[in-house]
């Protein structure tokens, strides 16, 4: 099968030839034709699926057949994050070249100005995190009375980030005769009763279990203890068949100063984290997808959704409190057909997050220990052998080797700093590390708006 079967117009056709994709994936080949009728639709599927792609594709069609009217958004879509906005923005420009479709992207951390004058011209397609959404309703400057197809992507994220409210009044503020696509990796209960409550008789496409990792990633458990945790990181990412990797912590602490050592090593590392800006942030996506860095550690900011070609590996430096970040962290490699690996460092205290990790996606996670020989599988390296421990630790402190090495004997304490906190904290730890723009306490929304195909 290839796209021209799917019933897309030539221009679309055109630009995702020059695009450089022939064939659909899954997710498309089903979806794509469902979304053409005009049907509701559910569609489960992992990340790297091109799950994009398969609402972006046929909503340039179908909004290519009308026209905008003033302050009357003629489509919503809902995103979890800015990155994941403006990464569908991306798209739609991209595929949308030979459309005359306007688009609107609104986000926090971006000047709003006079681009909000642009929303009362209207526009063919509002991209929107929800509580920026919220705000600029509350002010009087969206009408969504004229919005007839709604996108709801990444509700388990939405879920896990507490906007599933939001999402259930802005859906009441939407025509009722519209069309609705929801899109989720899992399919927990609260996200199957806001299926069943807001779309009509929805068509579900599942390309994957549910909760499932992609099969074409290698998993291994690298067991270590939580003193030698950043020598087993150096060691794996100085296996000869790591090209680029991102690295994952629960702690923006962490992402910071993981960066900071792993540069002072001789690794060209950056990091992308909630208490850094929007422009920041982009500038270190760019960064890392132009390959001017080759190591992104980050926070569970950047674990959805983020499409970035070639990632060897993902390494997850502290295993995620939450079982469904584990399959989406992990899926920012082995994408559109490639292979990857997928490495999670776990000490003795890890046992029961990988317990529920392994429960979640029904897979028994092979076991390695720590150390170089862990990334090419073969016989594996003590975890407690650290040939390099004096050298790195001269170079990433200041503090003389003698008087560390009497320290760290005795200080129990040391160890207990990377244990994850009481299970009353990760939840609470984990809201305040994503980005200001997912709540309310985010700066001012912003809002840009492109004219496709200009």
């Amino acid at each position: 099968m290839n796209f021209a079967d799917l019933g897309l117009s030539d221009e679309l056709l055109r630009a995702v030839n020059e695009s450089g994709y022939t064939e659909p994936t899954a997710i498309q080949a089903q979806a794509i034709p469902s979304v053409l009728m005009m049907r509701d639709l559910v569609g489960i599927a992992q990340t790297g699926t091109g799950k994009t792609a398969s609402f972006v594709l046929p909503m340039i069609d179908i909004l290519a057949e009308g026209r905008s009217r003033a302050r009357m958004p003629r489509s919503l879509i809902l995103e979890p994050t800015r990155e994941l906005a403006a990464q569908v923005a991306e798209n739609f420009e991209k595929y949308g070249k030979y459309h005359k479709l306007s688009m609107a992207l609104l986000i926090g951390g971006v000047q709003m100005g006079d681009q909000v004058k642009a929303l009362e011209k209207g526009v063919d397609v509002l991209i929107a995190t929800p509580g920026r959404l919220m705000d600029l309703f509350g002010r009087g400057k969206i009408m969504l009375n004229d919005c007839t197809l709604l996108v709801i992507d990444e509700a388990d994220r939405m879920l896990d980030m507490g906007f599933i409210p939001d999402i259930e009044e802005i859906c009441t503020k939407l025509p009722a005769n519209r069309q609705t696509l929801l899109f989720s990796a899992t399919m927990p209960a609260p996200i199957k009763k806001l299926a069943d409550k807001f779309l009509s008789n929805p068509k579900q496409i599942e390309v994957a279990r549910p909760a499932s990792t992609n099969l074409q990633i290698e998993a291994r458990i690298v067991e270590c203890t939580a003193r030698n945790k950043k020598d087993v990181l150096i060691d794996l990412l100085r296996a000869d068949d790591m090209r680029t990797a991102i690295v994952f912590s629960n702690r923006k602490t962490t992402v910071r100063d993981l960066s900071q050592s792993l540069s002072r090593v001789g690794f060209k590392a950056g990091q992308i984290q909630g208490d850094m800006d929007q422009s920041e942030r982009i500038r270190e996506l760019d960064r890392f997808k132009n390959g001017d860095i080759t190591v992104l550690v980050a926070s569970d900011v950047a674990a959805r959704g983020l499409d970035v070609k070639g990632v060897s590996h993902v390494f997850n430096y502290d295993v995620p409190w939450h079982p469904d970040d584990y399959v989406h962290r992990i899926g920012r490699t082995g994408r559109a057909g490639a292979t990857g690996k997928a490495f999670t460092l776990a000490t003795a205290d890890d046992a029961e997050a990988v317990a529920n990790i392994e429960k979640l996606t029904g897979t028994k996670i092979e076991r390695v220990s720590g150390g170089q020989r862990a990334a090419s599988g073969s016989d594996p390296q003590p975890t407690d052998e650290k040939p390099k421990r004096v050298p790195r630790a001269k170079a990433e402190s200041k503090v003389p080797a003698a008087p560390r090495a009497k320290a760290e004997p005795k200080a129990p304490a040391a160890p207990r700093t990377e244990r994850p906190e009481p299970s009353s904290r990760p939840v609470a730890r984990m809201v305040h590390d994503e980005e200001p723009d997912d709540g309310w306490n985010g700066p001012l929304p912003g809002f840009l708006s492109v004219k496709l195909g200009s």
